[in-house]
């Protein structure tokens, strides 16, 4: 591949049977080059990581001795070993947990990892417990102009995001960039994860956060990796660490060593839903998917495993959610008057023109699918109603969509 100053991302081997003194050493070998991660590192005084490790541990999968959809293990004891003997600076994981606290226990349930942050020394933070802050997206946003976030992120020098290498049935592929949707906080205090988790949306929210904390050091575990989906899909061998400066850089070359190409976009499998968020970022001036443009050198050939997405529905279906959610949000920006002055401070979702449901929270109102009730092929298109429009969405993005649907 050919040199670039801007990025680096180095891929090496690492047998899925390794031991934790294995893994760190491969971790070192990968992430000495990245010099434009360690800069910013080893002068900062407060350092968050997002790993991609929760989950009620029931519900744990592993493969072949390894976490088989979460961040194994021994990976999270590499990088908190690797930072502690790096840096001095304040270790702090931030995620949302789904799970609500339980009288007289430390963390939530599903934050299953615990036993490692203590090893280390390092603070857990739910992204969804306050304070909260808002924060501009530099440049203005993909999707939004600002976002409310934990203080705790607020207040971070730098940003580590630690992956897991597999599928994802709305995205295609999660890498390091989809990682970062942990950081928004959820209801009660924050936003409904449907809010942001949305067709059309999430492609462009996704770029919107890594503008936002802007990861120095990204890391994608693939020493197995999973296929088909995010939860419940398929274990694939792939015996690789791959460390990066830049979260799109580095998720382009995953997605090029999972034999994708990260320059396609959707239809084209496996982005079988919606668009390729780390494309999206570089079309707004975060990164390259330009594997050329990109310092890469790989110890690992492609493609690592057979990597697809699981086809939920038919592409005909697709479309139309896609054409009819586009077309709701533009209706809002086209009503906003009149819909404020009746559903001000109230989630909305609105159907073919019409308010179908109204409310302070739509945590409970089950699944989209049967919401639409006989209008299946019908897009439910949720929005906040706020007067002020203080998270400042672009509604050009839908614009830019209906004309990429033709």
């Amino acid at each position: 591949m050919s040199l670039s100053t801007n990025y680096t991302v180095r891929a090496v081997h690492c047998d899925h049977r390794a031991s934790d003194d294995e893994v760190y050493e491969a971790l070192c070998r990968a992430t000495e080059p990245l010099t434009r991660s360690w800069e910013p590192l080893e002068r900062a005084r407060k350092i968050v990581i997002k790993p991609n490790m929760r989950m009620n541990p029931d519900h744990i999968a592993y493969f072949e001795g390894r976490r088989r959809e979460l961040v194994d293990d021994a990976a999270l004891r590499a990088v908190l070993r690797l930072l502690r003997e790096r840096t001095s600076a304040q270790l702090t994981v931030v995620d949302d947990a789904f799970s609500q606290r339980v009288e007289g226990e430390k963390y939530p349930s599903d934050v299953n990892y615990v036993p490692i942050l203590e090893e280390f020394g390092v603070q857990f933070v739910n992204a969804s417990d306050p304070p909260f802050v808002w924060r501009d997206v530099p440049g203005g946003g993909a999707m939004f102009a600002r976002y409310q976030i934990n203080a705790h992120l607020a207040e971070a020098d730098a940003v580590v995001s630690l992956a897991k290498m597999k599928s994802h049935a709305y995205m295609g592929i999660t890498l390091c960039l989809k990682n970062l949707f942990g950081f928004p906080p959820m209801m009660p205090h924050g936003k409904p994860r449907s809010y942001f988790h949305h067709l059309i949306r999430l492609s462009y929210v996704l770029p919107d956060f890594g503008m936002l904390t802007k990861p120095c050091l990204n890391i994608v575990e693939g020493l197995p990796g999973q296929s088909i989906r995010e939860g419940g899909g398929e274990g694939r061998i792939c015996d690789t660490l791959i460390a990066g400066d830049h979260p799109v850089a580095t998720d382009a070359c995953g997605a090029w060593l999972m034999g994708h190409d990260p320059a396609s976009d959707w239809p084209t499998p496996p982005f079988r839903r919606d668009r390729i968020a780390f494309l999206v970022a570089a079309e707004h001036g975060f990164g390259t998917v330009d594997i050329n443009e990109i310092d890469f050198e790989t110890e690992v050939a492609r493609p690592l495993g057979a990597f697809d997405s699981k086809e939920t529905d038919a592409d005909e279906m697709v479309l139309s959610w896609r054409r009819t959610a586009c077309e709701q949000g533009l209706f809002y920006r086209d009503h906003q008057k009149e819909l404020v002055s009746r559903y001000a401070g109230e989630y909305l979702y609105l159907q073919d023109g019409e308010v179908v449901w109204h409310g302070p929270d739509p945590n409970h109102l089950g699944s989209r699918r049967d919401l639409s009730g006989d209008k299946k092929d019908s897009a439910l298109w949720m929005k906040f109603v706020d007067p002020d429009e203080a998270e400042g969405e672009h509604f050009e993005v839908y614009e830019e969509v209906l004309r990429g649907l033709g």
